[in-house]
């Protein structure tokens, strides 16, 4: 039937539904993506990005004691030590744009997550955590430059931040293909 003022020669026949892609089993030797399909081939943009975060924080002194650890079913990015100073660190990776935007994914409800994440890592990892004086919860905002994902070594440049006594570390080397900023204290 078709409507007032359309004949059915002007009726467009149904769509088909694409396929779902089948999901391929890596080789016996080969571990899975942890998506569950093939492995992944090239890492993706965020575990570059948290690769390039934790080059940033390593060339200003910190010492990854953890990545990608997940505590009462909160995954931690990174955490960091320098010092009596123990740092849970959410690392935010986009391809160009802004590091406001990324920062602002951090919001309000991610934010009670990470604190959870962090007392509970602090409670299951005593030997870990011994001798940290002070907790803080940073975020490190990594945006891709290029089209090509390389980081090279950060520079130095740093900016303060006018807001309650946080920096802001920006890094764009010359050539680099990152552009770092360290939020410090961010929430």
């Amino acid at each position: 039937m078709t409507r007032p003022g359309r004949t059915s020669s002007n009726a467009r026949p149904p769509q088909p539904r694409p396929a779902r892609r089948p999901t391929i089993p890596p080789p016996p030797n080969e571990p899975a993506s942890p998506s569950g399909g093939a492995p992944d081939r090239l890492p993706s943009l965020g575990r570059l990005g948290e690769d390039a975060a934790a080059s940033h924080l390593a060339a200003r002194g910190y010492r990854i004691v953890a990545r990608n650890v997940r505590a009462d079913r909160v995954e931690i990015d990174l955490i960091a030590r320098r010092g009596a100073l123990l740092v849970f660190v959410e690392v935010k990776t986009r391809r160009g744009g802004n590091h406001a935007l990324a920062a602002e994914a951090v919001d309000p409800r991610k934010q009670r997550r990470l604190r959870r994440g962090a007392r509970a890592w602090l409670a299951s990892h005593p030997p870990e955590a011994a001798g940290a004086q002070r907790h803080r919860l940073d975020v490190v905002t990594c945006v891709l430059l290029g089209d090509r994902p390389a980081c090279d070594e950060p520079s130095s440049a740093t900016r303060a931040i006018p807001e309650a006594g946080s920096r802001n570390e920006t890094s764009t080397p010359e050539g680099a293909r990152w552009s770092i900023e360290h939020w410090e204290s961010a929430f």
